[in-house]
């Protein structure tokens, strides 16, 4: 099937997904009734359409049970992202500073809501992270966590996503360049990120923030 024919396809199944008003973990219509939706595509057609899907989260095709209407993680972005990071750092370590520019604006951007709605029991959590960054000699479960907890208060899961598909691209990279961060200078940058929280201080949590990333650029320009 041309990559235009397929590609067609899969937008009018997409927007079969609307019409019928089918949420995420809906059973899609069976196979001989979708092919008598998308007719003349056919069987073979339609197969290859839902599997590209599948790849992309929008359909979820479980192997002996049926297709279901996927809910697309951004997730399904990672291999790409990765390629492409991969790519563009080879012999050029600094091209991270993409992945790094594309955190500190989602990150910054949001600190000052965070801030807002922080409470006692996130900080001790965020707290607990900067500790293991300081007793594990890897800090990069540590971290991670951290960032995720950042967003968590704001219920915002399309940022979370975002921060964590940036975060997992960076390190799966980052590994391949040389040797780990300091863990006490890992951790000296997030305690100040939470003590700014636990001051009420958005706009220190910002500066905090910015910081943060201007130590991991700065870290990227002595690779």
């Amino acid at each position: 099937m041309a990559a235009g024919v397929r590609q067609q396809l899969e937008e009018r199944i997409t927007e079969l997904i609307f019409e019928m008003e089918l949420a995420p973990g809906d059973p899609m219509p069976n196979e001989a009734h979708l092919i008598d939706l998308l007719a003349p595509a056919g069987r073979n057609s339609v197969r290859e359409a839902l599997r590209a899907l599948h790849t992309r989260g929008i359909v979820d095709i479980r192997h002996g049970y049926g297709t279901f209407v996927g809910s697309a993680p951004l997730a399904a972005m990672a291999p790409g992202l990765l390629y492409r990071t991969r790519q563009l750092t080879r012999g050029n370590p600094g091209a991270l500073r993409e992945l790094v520019a594309v955190r500190r604006a989602i990150e910054s951007g949001l600190i000052a809501d965070v801030a807002a709605r922080a409470d006692e029991a996130l900080l001790a959590r965020l707290d607990a992270e900067t500790a293991r960054m300081r007793a594990e000699p890897d800090t990069a479960d540590a971290d991670r966590r951290f960032h995720l907890l950042l967003v968590e208060p704001l219920g915002n899961e399309l940022a979370a996503q975002l921060i964590e598909l940036f975060w997992d691209a960076f390190q799966h990279v980052r590994a391949d360049l040389g040797p780990r961060p300091d863990p006490d200078e890992t951790a000296r940058c997030h305690e100040a990120i939470t003590a700014a929280l636990r001051a009420g201080a958005p706009e220190a949590a910002r500066r905090a923030v910015l910081a943060h990333f201007d130590d991991v650029e700065s870290r990227l320009d002595r690779l």
